[in-house]
Parts: structure tokens; C-alpha cells; sequence
């Protein structure tokens, strides 16, 4: 089983897109549901990665119910898209099938075998996550950065590297040394400005199906 899902996705089968932010709270969400929303016809399977420790949300730093019972990972479908949470917002967007994913800090690879093979069962899938690009290289990688935020997650830095492309807030102005990124890196990729809230630009969602059908 495990051998088919590697196979089905080192060969394409799957088109995979990652959005990721430095810090919480800052648009990686609504990017989300914007791209389901503005291309339909990929028939998305979404998903959102949280992790937690402590009782503290790594996605949000605040107490909340990611924890399991079991303290271990646990993956859900979401049904309901008038429920409120983030996954059910993908769904009222349009998405297929909306799934969230919880484990410890640390922990993502606990189940990445489980994600692999829903990933794997998609016609498309859109992942929220930074440390995903850990465990699998995506057709097309986004990530949000708001140079106005300090707080810079250790998990997006990691992988900023691996970014195809960045959606900023409009007038964006990056410095050297913020939150410890070299300029050089920012500076070399493509940017797509956004006034919130509408976070997903036509130019972006533009872009990405582009991509996706040049990797085909």
C-alpha cells in the first residue's frame, strides 16, 4: 500500500498544493479557500495541519481543542460546512472532502502515512502546512509573509527555501534580517500583493493553475 501511494505521487498522479505563513492568524486559511473557490474544477481535497503541545495550538499559540484524547495523531473528515472550524470553511468553498490533521510539535511523520494515502486518493489536494514540504516535495508551494510581524514560525523558516512563490500584503517591505530570512531569498521569488480579506488574488489563482497543468 505504502509503495502504491509513493508511486502515485512521485509520478504525478496527484497534483499537490502547500500554503503555509510565518506566524498565525495571518491569511493562510482564506488563501486556502480562495483557491478552492476560484478553481472548481480541480475538485479539491483540502486539508489543514495543526500541531499541538502542552494544550497550546501551534497554529494559533493559545489553548484550544487540537489535543487528542490520546495525545497521539488523529486525522478527521470534515462533513459539516456550516460547523465554523477552518476545514469546514474549505468545504463551504467548494472543496470534495475537507480533513484535519492533529498531532504533537514535532510529530507530523506519526501521520504521514495516513495523509499520504488520502493524498494519494485525491484528483487534487490542497494542503495548509508548513511542515509538510518535509515529507513530500508539491507541485506548487505558497507561503504568506506580513514583513509588519515579527513572530516567525521555526517550522516556516526551515523550509522558506522551498517556496515557489509568496503572497504579501500590498507595499510590502522586507528588510534584511527579518525574522532571521535572508533579503536575497525574498527578493528572488515571485510575490502576489493582497488587500485583505480577499487573500486570493485572480493573479494568483492565475498562476496556480498554470502551474498544475504545466506539470501535467
Amino acid at each position: 500500500m505504502v509503495q502504491g501511494v509513493a508511486k502515485a505521487l512521485h509520478e504525478g498522479v496527484v497534483a499537490i498544493v502547500v500554503v503555509g505563513g510565518h506566524t498565525r492568524n495571518i491569511g493562510k486559511t482564506s488563501v486556502v479557500a480562495g483557491l478552492i473557490a476560484a478553481l472548481p474544477e480541480r475538485r479539491w481535497t483540502a486539508m489543514k495541519i495543526t500541531q499541538f503541545g502542552h494544550g497550546v495550538c501551534a497554529a494559533h499559540g493559545e489553548p484550544c481543542a487540537c489535543q487528542t484524547a490520546s495525545h497521539g495523531a488523529a486525522v478527521s473528515e470534515e462533513r459539516d460546512a456550516k460547523s465554523g472550524t477552518d476545514s469546514s470553511r474549505f468545504l463551504a468553498a467548494g472543496a470534495k472532502r475537507s480533513f484535519w490533521v492533529r498531532t504533537p510539535q514535532g510529530e507530523l511523520n506519526a501521520a504521514m502515512t495516513e495523509i499520504r494515502a488520502l493524498l494519494a486518493s485525491a484528483e487534487n489536494a490542497i494542503v495548509e502546512s508548513n511542515s509538510l514540504l518535509r515529507f513530500l516535495k508539491p507541485d506548487l508551494s505558497l507561503s504568506v509573509l506580513d514583513p509588519s510581524r515579527n513572530d516567525f514560525k521555526r517550522s516556516a523558516l526551515r523550509y522558506l527555501d522551498r517556496v515557489d512563490a509568496l503572497i504579501v500584503p500590498q507595499g510590502a517591505t522586507f528588510v534584511e534580517g527579518w525574522g532571521g530570512v535572508s533579503l536575497r531569498m525574498i527578493e528572488g521569488k515571485r510575490k502576489f500583493e493582497f488587500v485583505a480579506p480577499a487573500y486570493c488574488t485572480p493573479d494568483l489563482a492565475a498562476f496556480v493553475e498554470q502551474r498544475l497543468s504545466a506539470s501535467l
